[in-house]
């Protein structure tokens, strides 16, 4: 399995993860999702439609001191990443 940078949820970058990763069901580490968005194998907001995670993820960058402008920026092409490519966007 292919190995990323960044979570294919959110888009934070998984060495940023203070855990390195998600967990899947059988305990290992995701090599896909961070461990805000993954654990246990199961998405900690399953319900999130894409819009929703981008709101959120702005909140999150605007909190650690990001001008919205930039934070916006930053949260642009998550319909671009696994968790969301083949989805609607609502």
């Amino acid at each position: 399995m292919k190995k990323y940078r960044n979570c294919q949820s959110c888009g934070m970058p998984i060495k940023k993860d203070p855990n390195k990763g998600g967990s899947n069901a059988d305990g290992s580490k995701s090599k896909m999702y961070c461990s805000y968005c993954y654990e246990k194998g199961v998405f900690t907001q399953p319900d999130f439609t894409v819009d929703q995670m981008k709101q959120f993820c702005t909140q999150k960058i605007m909190e650690q001191g990001i001008p919205s402008f930039f934070a916006s920026m930053m949260v642009s092409r998550l319909q671009k990443l696994q968790r969301w490519k083949n989805k609607t966007i609502n």
